[in-house]
């Protein structure tokens, strides 16, 4: 027999039961309050009639008002309709007579009289008939309470041996093959696969038995049929870390280290055995070169490391693993998330390519120093030319003569150039600090540009006030950064224009601004614009120096604790500002 059949019969057998119980205890239940509404409803009525009609005679005198009398009448007459008991009938006959004469008004206080006590005489009649009737039908339902209670507690037992039979043979009936079932399922979990259920009978318990059976025996060929594979997979990625040149350190949610390559073992000092599985927390505490990586949030500055016998360089990368998990929401919506299963720590060795790096400054920056001589030679030598007393020159000799002398310039500020930058990468900046008015550098900038600003016919505004605050600053250096800004606007500003200098104090800064009228930087340039190299696009109307002026004021800036943008819109022109920090009072 099918379970479901079986929990059929089993459950229609107690809703037959359940239901003969409760049709039993309705209906002495309806039997009860049958008897209960009639003692309420008839007898409690007269009663409440009677009261009325006493009350209205105690409290007025005899021949009664017009309102009294109706008053009164109205209640006998309610009287009159809810008779029954025997002898009731008779009694409200007699008083109904009563009033009528006592209502005349043409008796005699002695007749009155007599009337008025018989009217009361009926009334305690009344009385008694219905309170006699109460307790009479009171004991009848008393009595029938008792007999539906007794009938109702036999089928409560009944009932109560049925269920505690059903209660306690029933359930073994599917508990006993789901705990089988639930112990097995366990089993699975802890890979015991070799495990089997035996389930007598035909229904279903016994089919799931055969479906699990047959399961486990798939399980059990796919444990053994791929687990070699797995674990051929996992030597095969142990591998490919060990033999990677990078260091890889693995940490796993709890901060503990999954693995070490050979490069990382060599460079922290650890032994294999005793890192992996321990807590890198602890082991930081003991290793300054594990706690340096560790609390460094990676993508910074190169790390400086003493490996292979030479001080070599390491670029840090840290990479957290997200695992992908899916999550039930409401109204049955699967949501797939991130989970956090650990990071992965790269250590890049870069000292290669930081070697070539300093070889190609180095060269850049003797070049440079080798040209300087010989541009200078150049213009000494224009310088001669143009002087009339080694002789005249025609103007077709002159315009040649002035082209050399721009290119030699442009040649001289682009090898200074590449000296500053030379000096920067390789660390040999040299700031002079020393506490000056922001006012000073600004009249020194303007004064180098005044000529190029002539030239084109541009006003420089200079916009500040007094009482400045003092800045520790390079002052050669800061005056440079704002002369290469001023030197850009003038190129890139129109014929007759305008150039605002404007110096305001703000918190613990002082800001230097630069704002021309010209055409303005699209704003897909103006994130590269302080990257070395690197010129904005142009018609060909300004000429484009090398690309390092902005690169190499940035350097500068930053080194002196300072910042630098670029506000611009197309069309509107460019504003250039960096901050500079207050100097402290000692």
């Amino acid at each position: 027999m099918k379970i479901k059949k079986k929990l059929r019969l089993g459950f229609g057998f107690l809703f037959i039961v359940v239901l003969s119980f409760g049709a039993l205890s309705l209906y002495y239940m309806n039997k009860i309050s049958v008897s209960s509404k009639v003692i309420l409803k008839d007898n409690y009525e007269s009663l409440k009639y009677t009261r009325v009609m006493r009350a209205i005679l105690d409290d007025n005198e005899l021949p009664l008002s017009t309102d009294n009398a109706s008053a009164f009448k109205r209640q006998l007459n309610q009287e009159e309709k809810n008779i029954t008991e025997k002898g009731e009938e008779q009694a409200v006959s007699i008083m109904k007579t009563a009033f009528s004469e006592i209502s005349s008004r043409n008796l005699v206080p002695t007749e009155i009289a007599r009337l008025q006590k018989q009217m009361r005489l009926q009334l305690r009649n009344i009385d008694k008939l219905n309170m006699d009737a109460i307790v009479r039908k009171n004991e009848t339902a008393q009595q029938g309470v008792e007999k539906a209670a007794s009938y109702l507690i036999f089928a409560a037992s009944v009932c109560a041996l049925i269920l505690f039979s059903f209660v306690v043979n029933f359930p073994s009936f599917v508990a006993n093959p789901l705990k089988e079932l639930s112990e097995a399922i366990k089993g699975i979990s802890r890979r015991n696969y070799k495990q089997h259920l035996t389930f007598n009978g035909d229904d279903e318990f016994s089919e799931l038995a055969a479906e699990f059976n047959a399961m486990a025996s798939q399980l059990n060929k796919w444990e053994n049929t791929n687990l070699a594979k797995l674990q051929s997979e996992k030597l095969r990625i142990d591998a490919i870390i060990e033999q990677m040149q990078d260091a890889i350190i693995g940490l796993n949610e709890n901060k503990e280290i999954l693995f070490l390559n050979h490069v990382a073992i060599q460079l922290l000092g650890l032994n294999v055995k005793d890192a992996v599985g321990a807590s890198a927390l602890k082991l930081m505490k003991k290793n300054d070169l594990l706690n340096k990586v560790l609390q460094t949030c990676g993508n910074e500055k190169p790390m400086k490391i003493y490996a292979d016998n030479k001080e070599s360089y390491f670029q840090l990368e840290r990479r957290e693993i997200i695992v992908p998990t899916y999550e039930e929401q409401h109204d049955a919506v699967v949501m797939q998330t991130g989970k956090n299963a650990g990071e992965v720590y790269i250590l890049k060795n870069i000292t290669q390519y930081k070697e070539l790096d300093e070889a190609k400054t180095n060269f850049i920056a003797t070049v440079s120093h080798e040209l300087k001589t010989p541009i200078a030679s150049i213009k000494m030598s224009l310088k001669l030319i143009n002087d009339e007393r080694v002789g005249k020159m025609n103007t077709e000799q002159k315009e040649l003569v002035n082209n050399i002398g721009e290119d030699c310039g442009r040649l001289l500020k682009i090898t200074s150039e590449l000296l500053d930058l030379a000096q920067v990468e390789t660390g040999n900046l040299q700031l002079k600090f020393s506490k000056t008015d922001p006012q000073e550098i600004a009249d020194y900038a303007i004064e180098a540009v005044k000529f190029q600003a002539e030239q084109k016919a541009v006003q420089l505004e200079l916009i500040t006030k007094g009482g400045l605050s003092f800045i520790n600053v390079d002052i050669e250096k800061t005056a440079w950064v704002l002369t290469n800004l001023l030197s850009n606007a003038l190129r890139y500003s129109a014929e007759k224009s305008k150039v605002i200098i404007q110096i305001t104090e703000k918190g613990s800064n002082v800001e230097y601004s630069v704002r021309d009228f010209g055409k303005g930087i699209e704003e897909q340039y103006q994130k590269r614009l302080f990257d070395r190299y690197y010129q904005v696009p142009t018609d060909g109307s300004n000429k484009s120096g090398s690309g390092l002026g902005l690169a190499i004021s940035k350097d500068f800036i930053e080194a002196e604790n300072g910042k630098i943008w670029v506000e611009s819109a197309v069309g509107e022109g460019s504003t250039f500002t960096f901050a500079l920090p207050i100097a402290k009072e000692l």
